[in-house]
């Protein structure tokens, strides 16, 4: 079968399912209906927001649908009648059967590392956290079990010590969507043989991330919280509880990056020339801090933030 016949029901909502997207349907192969989230309200003025996949496939004319409930039963009518052979699911949310049995060439999902590894909502995010060397993208069949599947493909993608999870994040988007149009070419010529995912290997999970995940413990060593800021940056972002004087409220302080330098001092401690850096003693270490935020202001560089801002040694993180 040519796989530019094969009638294709596309799932996703982020800009990270937006590039497979773009890359079937400029490449031409037949994207008879998109699903994504439905529109909610974002920001401070709470305006409706599209999705970035409902941007992309209005600019393109493109059949879209955004249920509130994929049990729906009028959503699942109007999906069957788009008659598809095949779906599939880019960063979306988890299907029930009566979706994703629904084709007769099945329903494959593209995920954001090396299978069974990281199986959850942020693989990207935990792979740089744990300090990972690689990662990659995986094709694979969706069965009941969220992200279990046979496995169609995997490609990997080394981690420098300078990625971040904004760095990793659009090279394995670039990776994955070469990969998207790979596996339904291989579909189309019946040339695939699914491997069941290994389970004889210890496990590392990759589960939602809340905002007290993202606090850090300066007790560590420099290099595991530098880890965990490579690993949230830009989004959603570590955070440390910055005490500028005994007895004030601390500030919430987004950083985004930071270098590993020589230790000094207690853990938490700040050293700084209030000119050009900013730097925190850990518990094995100390980092000295290159990009951050202070509430309700900017991202800056330290440089930047200390030219209208006073960090003075004597401050610390708590």
């Amino acid at each position: 079968m040519n796989s530019k016949d094969i009638k294709i029901v596309y799932m996703g909502t982020p800009d990270f399912a937006v590039e497979s997207l773009k890359r079937l349907v400029e490449g031409g192969y037949n994207v008879v209906g998109v699903v994504t989230m439905p529109d909610k309200p974002a920001g401070r003025g709470q305006k409706i927001r599209y999705s970035a996949v409902k941007e992309y496939a209005l600019s393109k004319g493109l059949y879209l649908m955004q249920p509130e409930r994929l049990k729906d039963e009028d959503f699942l009518a109007e999906l069957k009648a788009l008659n598809a052979d095949l779906q599939i699911v880019v960063a979306f949310r988890m299907l029930p059967e009566s979706v994703w049995n629904m084709p007769p060439m099945g329903t494959f999902n593209l995920h954001a590392s090396l299978l069974p590894q990281y199986r959850g909502a942020a693989p990207i995010n935990w792979a740089i956290m744990n300090g990972d060397k690689e990662s990659g993208v995986t094709t694979f069949f969706l069965t009941h079990e969220i992200d279990t599947g046979n496995i169609i493909m995997q490609r990997t993608t080394p981690i420098s010590d300078d990625d971040c999870a904004g760095t990793l994040h659009d090279r394995l988007m670039l990776i994955g969507a070469d990969m998207v149009c790979e596996t339904v070419d291989a579909i189309a010529k019946g040339n695939i043989e699914p491997k069941e995912q290994p389970m004889d290997i210890e496990l590392k999970a990759a589960p939602k991330i809340f905002k007290d995940d993202c606090r850090i413990d300066w007790s560590k060593s420099a290099t595991e919280i530098r880890n965990k800021i490579r690993g949230l940056s830009p989004y959603p972002a570590a955070w440390g509880a910055l005490q500028i004087k005994e007895g004030e409220e601390p500030l919430a302080v987004k950083i985004f990056s930071a270098d590993i330098v020589d230790s000094y001092g207690d853990y938490g401690n700040i050293k700084s020339d209030g000119k050009r850096y900013i730097e925190v003693a850990c518990g094995e270490g100390s980092l000295r801090l290159t990009s951050l935020q202070l509430p309700g202001k900017k991202r800056l560089t330290v440089e930047e933030l200390l030219r209208g801002y006073n960090i003075a040694e004597g401050s610390k993180f708590i």
